[in-house]
């Protein structure tokens, strides 16, 4: 019996696939519990439908990203902090006070997304990488300044 998978389905399928099942294991126990439907004709029709709908939204996304990642590329954020001798900075400069020197600027990002190897102990300017979208990334600048 051919079906359309509504949900993940350990060993059987991933949600949205059409696959063959055995008759008895779809009308028994996958129909029953909401699993999977018939692949019907008219049903294929509306998982196509819905299949292209997601990939325009998923590109109008990924463009969105793009945007946001070049303004990231042309910002640069100033860190205000305490600095002892020889511009080493008392304590350090994380992803969160970036996050929030960068909400403070108009932008959104979550400081998870602010790929930071180490904190930035030195004054000067730094290139950070930010995770923008799954495969989009920007390069922002940091500076760090002495209060």
């Amino acid at each position: 019996m051919k079906v359309i998978f509504l949900q993940d389905v350990k060993g059987q399928g991933k949600k949205g696939e059409v696959k063959n099942v055995s008759e008895g294991y779809a009308r028994n126990f996958l129909l029953p519990k909401g699993f999977v439907k018939e692949a019907s004709d008219g049903n294929i029709k509306t998982l196509e439908v819905q299949n292209a709908a997601e990939l325009k939204k998923k590109a109008q996304e990924k463009e969105e990203a793009r945007k946001l990642a070049a303004r990231l590329n042309e910002t640069t954020v100033v860190v205000k902090t305490k600095a002892g001798e020889g511009g080493r900075l008392i304590g350090a400069i994380t992803s969160k006070q970036i996050a929030e020197a960068l909400a403070a600027q108009g932008f959104t990002i979550d400081k998870r997304k602010i790929e930071l190897d180490e904190p930035i102990r030195t004054l000067g300017v730094t290139q950070v990488a930010v995770k923008v979208y799954p495969d989009v990334k920007a390069t922002l600048k940091v500076q760090a300044a002495e209060e």
